[in-house]
């Protein structure tokens, strides 16, 4: 029954590049017609290398014109004084939990989440119910996204089938229908073996291996990170080993296969030098890192509280001072939020008993700003690079720039903004973030994606 469902929204009509099928939204949606000229904004483009206050002229959902003092009449005007204004955001790591899960997400309320942090381009990952593991699932996602919203959601196929481990997935099928990579996303491949031949396809077919370093031998029942704070709270910990070597070996099947790997929420001080190894050795890998594994760290958790339970878990301060090293350093090329809602029941009782992951796509952008650009010394550059130009190079797709004829995806991001958060305002139907209440600095005022505002700060002109 279920296979039949989704052949129901398998016939979409897809976009080709280079190397591989990838599903765009103007290609279902209507050409946006409308002119936008967004005035006096500090415009940051790290395809141009642009950092200077400019306009932009949005025309037909393309990047008409950048330049001082445009005069072009235009449909709406946005004041973007005293704002950056950047490529929309793009997050390669984002759980919408549809379809299967939809107490805790839906692609509507995800997708709403998205454009409120600014994010234009979002990839969902595969460990849904049922597992997105064939064409037919990956068409599902795409379709009701392209009707339901206007971020552009591309679904990651699972490496094998059922996310078991033990059987290679339709990896061909779903690179037909539009997937842009393969993750084995909230667990490894632990069969060297089968995930060596994914890898192989994958190069074969020029998609990205999204890898998830994580040794279930032994991470064992761990709930958070080995060391004092384990201790003081009774739980089992999770030690560095448990990422570091799988991180190590998919990095070294990288290597002997020619594939392109990308490590994902890496939290550890040495997967940063792997990384970093592997760089030095032309190796073909990226990697990612998130606003909690940046911003917190074990000594953060006061109490059992499961808002503080992620996968993996907040590691110790040295492991936070690596990560932002790393990414001053560009070691570490991508900032993604492992957007992991849950619902209120789940994250309501103990870390022991409640499941991993937090939400994050509402805000990413204000904690990279206030504790990055504003405590750590990373440039605006950096931050538009690594939250838009290259998560597109990571995948291979045509985003991430404000050159004219290009997409107008568009952020504009108001930098004097000081508030704290209220995970009660969230667009996403989850609520469970260790930032409630945490003052910061920078909000998204304006979303637009192909020439279209998504989102819009309320009370904003």
């Amino acid at each position: 029954m279920e296979k039949c469902f989704f052949t129901l929204f398998s016939f979409v009509p897809l976009c080709y590049n280079s190397h591989r099928v990838v599903p765009e939204l103007k290609n279902i949606r209507e050409v946006i017609a409308m002119k936008i000229l967004i005035k006096g904004g500090r415009v940051i483009d790290p395809a141009t290398k642009t950092d200077a206050i400019k306009d932009v002229l949005i025309s037909e959902g393309k990047i008409f014109k950048v330049e001082k003092g445009i005069k072009d009449k235009a449909d709406r005007e946005i004041d973007a004084q005293g704002c950056l204004v950047m490529p929309g955001f793009i997050d390669l790591h984002v759980h919408l939990r549809d379809p299967g899960f939809e107490e805790k997400e839906t692609i509507e309320t995800g997708t709403k989440a998205a454009a409120k942090g600014g994010y234009t381009t979002i990839l969902a990952m595969p460990n849904t119910r049922p597992v997105v593991d064939n064409p037919d699932v990956v068409s599902y996602v795409h379709n009701k996204a392209r009707n339901l919203s206007g971020v552009n959601v591309l679904q990651v196929g699972a490496v094998t089938k059922g996310q078991k481990g033990e059987e290679l997935s339709d990896i061909r099928g779903m690179v037909k229908a539009g997937i842009p990579a393969i993750s084995e996303d909230g667990k490894s491949v632990m069969n060297t073996a089968v995930y060596r031949e994914a890898m192989k396809i994958a190069k074969e077919t020029g998609i990205t291996v999204l890898a998830h370093c994580e040794d279930k031998f032994l991470v064992g029942e761990g709930i958070v990170n080995q060391g004092p704070k384990a201790e003081e709270l009774g739980y089992p910990g999770i030690g560095n080993e448990v990422e570091d070597t799988i991180a190590a070996r998919d990095i070294m099947l990288a290597k002997a296969v020619g594939a392109k790997l990308h490590l994902c929420h890496c939290s550890t001080e040495d997967s940063v030098l792997l990384l970093k190894h592997a760089k030095a050795e032309n190796i073909d890998v990226t990697g990612e890192a998130c606003p909690h594994h940046f911003t917190l760290c074990e000594d953060d958790i006061l109490e059992d509280d499961p808002n503080y339970k992620m996968n993996p878990p907040l590691r110790a301060k040295k492991d936070l001072e690596a990560i932002r090293k790393g990414l001053k350093e560009d070691i570490l090329d991508v900032i993604a939020t492992d957007h992991a809602p849950h619902a209120p029941y789940e994250k309501g009782i103990t870390m022991k008993k409640s499941p991993f992951g937090i939400v994050g796509l509402e805000t990413s952008a204000a904690l990279t700003y206030t504790e990055l650009v504003l405590k750590e010394g990373l440039t605006l550059m950096q931050m538009a690079e690594k939250m838009s130009y290259n998560p597109a190079k990571v995948i291979g797709i045509d985003k991430g720039s404000l050159e004219v004829g290009k997409i107008a995806d568009v952020v504009v991001f108001d930098p004097r903004k000081v508030y704290a958060i209220d995970a009660g305002s969230f667009a996403s139907k989850s609520r469970n973030t260790p930032f409630h209440g945490r003052k910061v600095t920078g909000e998204v005022k304006f979303t637009i994606s192909y020439g279209e505002v998504i989102y819009e700060k309320k009370g904003e002109k």
